[in-house]
């Protein structure tokens, strides 16, 4: 559905057509991730249509595992006239290995959760659950 250059949007059809709510694009306002729009005379915010794409691009890089913080550099350097890619790749990389390290402990969670959810057995007291126990105790045996 693309627009003409030169002409603006109102909040409602850039949430739309970028994908997000209107409360996502009031949010990226206040983060600064997003300029103030112009205001028409009624209040109405106007938008450049290339915000649609800025947006877009901000949905890309949380979907990524980039942070809010993380995404304002990757803007800025987007806007850098000759984009350093070298320390794009890193933010990338540096991304990469924390995406790793939460993948290593997510495993560790599991196995432990297995474990308690295979020690509970379906038939007891009522009133004795291994699982509640371990959470109580910190998983430690007295």
């Amino acid at each position: 559905m693309g627009m003409k250059r030169g002409t603006t949007m109102r909040i409602g059809q850039v949430a739309d057509e970028a994908g997000v709510n209107v409360q996502t694009l009031r949010f990226y306002e206040r983060r600064g991730l997003l300029k103030p729009p112009q205001r028409r005379e009624s209040g109405y915010r106007e938008y450049d249509p290339d915000t649609v794409r800025l947006v877009r691009f901000i949905r890309r890089a949380q979907e990524l595992g980039f942070t809010l913080r993380e995404v304002e550099e990757l803007l800025r350097l987007r806007e850098t006239e000759d984009v350093p890619c070298g320390e794009v790749r890193a933010a990338a990389t540096s991304k990469l290995a924390d995406i790793e390290s939460k993948l290593k402990s997510l495993r560790a969670m599991k196995r432990a959760l297995t474990a308690l959810v295979d020690s509970c057995a379906t038939e007891g007291s009522p009133r004795h659950c291994p699982i509640l126990e371990a959470l109580d105790d910190g998983g430690e045996r007295r």
